[in-house]
């Protein structure tokens, strides 16, 4: 059995597409990523376009700074992304009201990146966001890949890889859209909870399966 699921009808005409990947916190989205990038495909990462959006001097770091004070600026100008995290992984009103500010300007970049990529002739580009459902971006990507894994090894590949406490992976967690919810929402689920031979054959199965995509 495959491990990845369609969930709609394939064509047999393959055609320039832009799709949706995302994923759970450590269900292994951006080593998916990486391994379409290995095959050609044009990745543009929301958490890349993200860092741009707040660069200093910027409009959206001046704006986030106004939202939630001075203490989210590093004494360089920076964002200080801990500070900021502690803020709105702890509280859904203060994450929505961050998400209000960076989500047009983030979505304002994707679609130059996507401009770019096709401009030089790419059949395929994939938009890596975290926050794909939760932002309400879904609708505007078809289809959508999931990455899925179970949560206990979710848990140990992110305390092992950021030091995070079980605390701070459940907050993390818990601050998006439950992955269960995602996978039933996805066109396609890679299911990531093997070793990473396994996952680039995986992969490379889907990437044509992308390429034929039908929503109808």
């Amino acid at each position: 059995m495959p491990h990845f699921l369609l969930r709609r009808k394939v064509s047999a005409d393959v055609s320039a597409r832009i799709f949706g990947l995302t994923g759970g916190i450590g269900s292994g989205k951006s080593t998916v990523a990486g391994l379409l990038r290995k095959r050609a495909v044009v990745v543009v990462d929301a958490d890349e376009l993200a860092r741009e959006a707040v660069q200093p001097g910027t409009s959206g770091l001046n704006e986030v700074a106004a939202a939630f004070g001075r203490s989210v600026i590093c004494p360089d100008g920076a964002l200080n992304r801990p500070a900021l995290g502690k803020i709105v992984f702890a509280n859904a009103v203060e994450r929505a009201r961050l998400n209000a500010i960076l989500h047009p300007k983030i979505q304002s970049l994707a679609q130059a990146a996507f401009q770019k990529a096709m401009s030089a002739g790419h059949p395929l580009i994939a938009y890596e966001a975290a926050l794909l459902f939760e932002t309400g971006a879904a609708a505007s990507y078809s289809p959508v890949v999931v990455v899925n894994a179970p949560l206990e090894l979710r848990r140990s590949r992110v305390i092992s890889r950021d030091g995070f406490s079980e605390a701070e992976f459940e907050r993390r967690d818990r601050s998006q859209l439950p992955l269960a919810e995602k996978v039933r929402r996805a066109h396609f689920i890679i299911e990531n909870d093997q070793d990473h031979a396994h996952l680039e054959r995986e992969v490379e199965r889907l990437i044509p399966l992308i390429g034929a995509f039908s929503p109808q």
